[in-house]
């Protein structure tokens, strides 16, 4: 949905960010600005810093930063229009109604009530389970050590032994039987007509990420089959872009999350404090799970169950989650089959020690690799050093294979230009990858980065600016938005330098310009550079005045390199030789 930039301003500027993120930080104002505790990443000294001036936060340890809209977008994952939404109505805003086509509503409104049904039946379930009916359900709840605050929590429930009592209740309230049926709550034959699809289970509804019940999975009383039973997908419940527990998990505020196999372990692991924990649907993982938590960490934890199966699921899951772009570690649960059982034997600090000791996952599918060789045997051994060589060709990244050679020669003491031998050889014949190509003295290139130093300079000069509107006049004459070399900061330099020469101030405004979260945190930090603390005006007055000449010189020599390329390369080339003469004679003052 596309919203004015008129009224998108307006909404921002009816929700002081201040007031908006205290609702979700403890802030507590130090200056200026106002500090809490990183809600993004895990801190103990707090590092994030939210400007009522600017209207705008900025983490100085993980580099979140933007305006109101971009923090509702990360901390609930909404979309940008889903944020304008909320915030809107916060602030008592309307906005334009939704213009759908038949086909659009039919589709949303079906949605509803799919939803609502689903809604419904977690009620009655709910009930079922704290009513007589229910009592072997809660029995066996209880035998597991869950609390009454955690069945709550997780809305856990019952579906009675009958075979057509939720059928009965949902006719009551009006669902069709259709509509049942295309839930996944209800079936239909012949002999028994409509009935109930779960019954004598214990009941763990589904929820996504906004809490909304899309599906249940029933775990069965008794030694029937199947002892899991899962919804059907539908159209809001579909099992490979889902994951149990990640309603919860998401607000964590974990730089991780731990990835278990089933719910009774989420539960269990939530109990005991580790709210980061999620679990698949029934299904084994997939690259759309690991896709829907990349919006959220950059690690995952494996707590998979430590027999064969475990293990073989746990060597998928760190192959779904590399291609993904994501780490993957492997918490070793011996002697305990599963996290629920480690815990309730070992307690939680001993899972915690756990944790931070969990396995690199590349080590991990060696170790698991190992157990197919006789390492006494000398035949067998080097089979296995040839595997290791194989599974190293596996690192496209010659940095990254690099030093991966060093840790596994070292961890199976074997020597480090033999292991790197293997792996050129491997790779020669397979083709995979070229050997990594070393410095003749032994010692790490030195990496050259005229860029990043042109860059940084143009982000101090934002940062100040931003900082003290007042220099703007008196450097307008010397820096254009086109010495800015980078195409993100050029356009915030082009609506920031329009404002300050119209007398406006609004650096909040200038993010709501990208819509893509990833360019609203790099805006961000354009604003909260960190400037180095200079005691006298003097000094300051040095610094602003080296600054300017370095982005204008810059500037000179980046359009430089583009004449003949660039028809407008020779005019910046030329204005910019003559900005440079000027400023090496000029003094600037901070002086009003």
């Amino acid at each position: 949905m596309y919203y004015p930039d008129e009224l998108v301003e307006e909404v921002r500027m009816k929700n002081d960010i201040v007031d908006v993120i205290s609702g979700y930080v403890r802030l507590q104002k130090k200056g200026a600005n106002h500090f809490g505790l990183c809600p993004f990443h895990n801190e103990k000294s707090p590092s994030f810093s939210v400007s009522g001036g600017k209207q705008m936060y900025y983490c100085f340890g993980c580099g979140a930063g933007g305006n109101v809209f971009t923090f509702i977008m990360n901390y609930e994952n909404y979309t940008f229009a889903e944020a304008v939404k909320m915030l809107a109505d916060r602030a008592g805003v309307n906005l334009p109604e939704v213009e759908y086509s038949e086909e659009m509503r039919k589709k949303d409104g079906y949605r509803s009530r799919l939803l609502e049904v689903n809604k419904e039946a977690a009620k009655y379930f709910y009930y079922q389970l704290r009513s007589r009916q229910g009592e072997i359900g809660y029995r066996y709840l209880a035998g597991r050590s869950l609390s009454k605050e955690t069945m709550q929590k997780f809305g856990l429930g019952f579906a009675n032994v009958s075979s057509n009592d939720l059928v009965q209740y949902l006719r009551s309230k009006g669902y069709t039987d259709e509509l049942m049926q295309e839930a996944g709550l209800a079936g239909f034959d012949e002999k028994y007509g409509m009935h109930d699809k779960f019954w004598n289970r214990v009941m763990f509804p589904i929820q996504d990420i906004n809490h909304r019940v899309i599906g249940f999975g029933g775990r069965v009383m008794g030694d029937a089959k199947p002892k899991y039973l899962n919804s059907p997908e539908t159209m809001v419940f579909d099992k490979s872009r889902n994951l149990y527990g990640l309603n919860f998990a998401r607000t964590s505020r974990q730089s991780h999350v731990i990835l278990c196999e089933g719910y009774m372990d989420v539960i269990a692991m939530h109990q005991a404090g580790f709210t980061q924990a999620v679990a698949s649907l029934g299904t084994s993982f997939t690259s759309g799970q690991a896709n829907l938590l990349k919006r959220y960490v950059k690690d995952v934890l494996l707590a998979y169950d430590s027999d064969g199966a475990g293990v073989k699921a746990a060597l998928r899951a760190i192959g779904i989650l590399k291609e993904t772009g994501l780490s993957g570690r492997v918490i070793n649960m011996e002697p305990y089959k599963d996290p629920d059982e480690f815990i309730k034997n070992l307690g939680t600090e001993a899972f915690k020690e756990r944790l931070e000791q969990a396995e690199n996952s590349f080590f991990f599918e060696i170790r698991m690799m190992e157990r197919e060789y006789d390492l006494k045997d000398p035949e067998s051994k080097t089979a296995f050093h040839r595997e290791i060589a194989r599974k190293l060709c596996g690192f496209s990244e010659e940095v990254e294979r690099e030093n991966y050679v060093q840790a596994v020669a070292e961890r199976y003491h074997i020597s480090v230009d033999n292991l790197r031998k293997l792996v050129v050889s491997y790779a020669a014949q397979t083709g995979l990858v070229s050997p990594v190509t070393r410095p003749k003295s032994g010692l790490a290139a030195k990496k050259n980065t005229p860029e990043e130093n042109r860059k940084k300079s143009q982000r101090l000069l934002i940062t100040w600016i931003t900082e003290e509107p007042g220099i703007y006049p008196k450097i307008a004459k010397y820096i254009t938005p086109e010495d800015f070399t980078e195409e993100l900061y050029r356009k915030v330099a082009d609506r920031l330098f329009e404002g300050l020469s119209k007398g406006e101030y609004n650096p909040a405004a200038i993010i709501s310009m990208f819509m893509d979260e990833e360019e609203q945190r790099e805006a961000a930090a354009l604003f909260n550079t960190k400037l180095t603390e200079l005691e006298t005006k003097q000094e300051r007055e040095k610094a602003l005045h080296d600054i300017v000449y370095t982005v204008k010189k810059n500037s000179y020599e980046y359009y430089s390199g583009r004449i003949g390329a660039e028809i407008s390369a020779v005019n910046q080339v030329i204005a910019g030789k003559k900005a440079l003469e000027e400023l090496s004679k000029t003094h600037i003052s901070l002086d009003e």
